[in-house]
């Protein structure tokens, strides 16, 4: 098998004068940005870093974390990318943990790195414009373009750490997920596949290059030789502007951005038309939702992918608005069960439509072998030989996967299990709601009692959605017993609901 710096080079042999990436008014084509990418390794080269040590970027999707990616491929070094948000300590504890060599980061970013007392031992490369206050031992990076092109023969093999993802943290510090080059590879050609890309397809590319998500764009886009449009963070004006300007053809996105674009005032006068194949992932997407993207739209595909940073995919559904939360069947690298909850034998299988754990087999190509120095994390989510996953779900009797929510955020009310999700689709169907999240409240009666947080569109009262929710074919017992009006549902950064501020009261309520 290549590995992804041969990936790459495979790509400019095929088509070397095809665009490959944009960035406002930089245009690069496969050979011209073989050049940069090849100087680049150079400049690492002259830094002293050597193949397998860990190189932090705290960069937004712009050209250069692009390149920097895929420089890394190319010279052995183990990409670790950071939210470009993290504050000092968190910035702090990755460069720690990973042991890294050296840190790239911009502007936006500067702040965080100049108060991080690691960042102050290790290699700085400033992409950009310099910031007021900067050490004058960092490194620019233009400077390290000026290397003389180093030759791009592999000095990784597949088997080679790639990339090293870390979690979102959000029950604690984040977990390094190293993944190898074969790994890498095999998720990128799978989501190819599973996606049914073309050769010379183009992609938005503003799902964060530090999530799994985000790489995956940019590796596939490698593999068909097609264009990663840079859009360094997400606004629906610059992200409307660019698909009708690229004539985009591929969207992949997490529920909260398509949400936001088909909220915009601009969409129904924007086109749209040059995009075929939708793919979204990272979170549900409510019943709601995927009606009103896939009339919007019209693609000719719409996948509904859940996978995770260990293991990329776990299953895919190609008729996600037919089939309306639904995951579908194992993805083309995995094996899927659901084992009754608190169990961790993977022959514990439950029946269809009983609620359990969902677990994934660790022997797929995508998956990894471990946590980076967390024994514990391998402990708990490690058996056997699966990767127990976290989440809920279940199996309907045509075989196809429900994920219903994780096992953390499931609601025990007179001690019957709830799953939020259903909630929350239910709610979503209602013309005058936003957006939803539901969780469990404490209640000294029922344990926890069932609460929504509601973001408007318009006037709608808790009675009126009660109703409504009265009115579904939702079980009587699941119904929220109080709403709560909110400005805004927390969100992770790749738009997962932060149920945790939610409970504890830290949220901004309606004006």
């Amino acid at each position: 098998m290549f590995e992804l710096g041969r990936t790459f080079t495979a790509a400019c042999a095929r088509s070397p004068e095809a665009l490959a990436i944009v960035d406002g008014e930089l245009r690069l084509t496969y050979a011209s940005w073989l050049q940069l990418i090849g100087r680049l390794v150079g400049g690492l080269e002259t830094l002293g870093l050597e193949p397998g040590q860990r190189v932090v970027g705290v960069l937004q999707n712009r050209w250069e974390a692009a390149t920097l990616h895929w420089a890394c491929q190319a010279a052995g070094l183990v990409i670790t990318p950071v939210n470009w948000r993290a504050t000092a300590e968190e910035l702090d504890y990755v460069l720690e943990d990973s042991g890294a060599g050296a840190l790239f980061y911009e502007g936006i970013s500067q702040p965080a790195v100049a108060r991080a007392p690691t960042a102050s031992r290790v290699l700085r490369v400033r992409v950009g414009e310099a910031s007021v206050g900067e050490p004058r031992d960092t490194i620019g990076f233009d400077g390290l373009l000026t290397s003389a092109p180093a030759p791009l023969t592999p000095r990784a093999t597949p088997e080679s750490t790639s990339v090293m993802l870390y979690t979102s943290g959000t029950t604690g510090r984040g977990k390094g997920v190293p993944r190898s080059h074969r790994a890498e590879r095999a998720a990128a050609i799978a989501h190819v596949a599973q996606n049914q890309y073309a050769f010379g397809e183009s992609t938005l590319g503003v799902m964060p290059l530090y999530h799994t998500m985000g790489v995956r764009s940019l590796l596939a886009m490698a593999c068909i030789d097609g264009c990663f449009v840079c859009l360094p963070r997400f606004d629906t004006e610059s992200a409307l502007a660019l698909i009708a300007s690229e004539r985009i053809s591929t969207l992949y996105l997490v529920p909260t951005l398509y949400h936001d674009l088909l909220q915009s005032p601009s969409f129904e006068g924007a086109d749209v038309s040059s995009v075929r194949k939708l793919g979204f992932a990272g979170a549900s997407m409510t019943d709601g939702l995927l009606k009103a993207v896939e009339q919007s739209f019209s693609p000719e595909l719409f996948v509904n992918h859940y996978g995770s940073s260990e293991i990329y995919t776990f299953s895919v559904e190609q008729r996600a608005a037919s089939k309306p939360g639904s995951a579908g069947r194992a993805g083309l690298n995995q094996e899927i069960r659901v084992i009754a909850l608190g169990e961790t034998c993977a022959d514990a299988v439950v029946a269809p439509r009983i609620e359990g754990q969902i677990i994934a087999r660790l022997d797929g190509d995508e998956a990894f072998e471990g946590y980076w120095q967390r024994p514990d994390a391998d402990a708990k989510s490690l058996h056997d030989g699966w990767y127990h996953t976290g989440d809920t779900g279940y199996f309907d009797e045509d075989g196809d996967l429900f994920v219903t929510g994780r096992v953390d955020d499931m609601i025990i009310s007179g001690g019957e299990n709830i799953s939020p999700v259903e909630i929350e689709s239910v709610l979503s169907l209602h013309p005058n709601v936003g957006e939803a999240a539901v969780v469990g409240l404490p209640d000294e009666r029922w344990g926890q009692r069932v609460v929504a947080f509601v973001k408007r569109i318009d006037a709608v009262e808790g009675e009126v959605l009660d109703r409504h929710c009265r009115n579904s074919a939702l079980a009587s017992f699941k119904r929220p017993r109080e709403y709560i009006f909110v400005a805004e549902i927390p969100k992770s950064p790749v738009g997962k609901i932060l149920r945790r501020l939610l409970i504890s009261g830290d949220y901004a309520p309606e004006k």
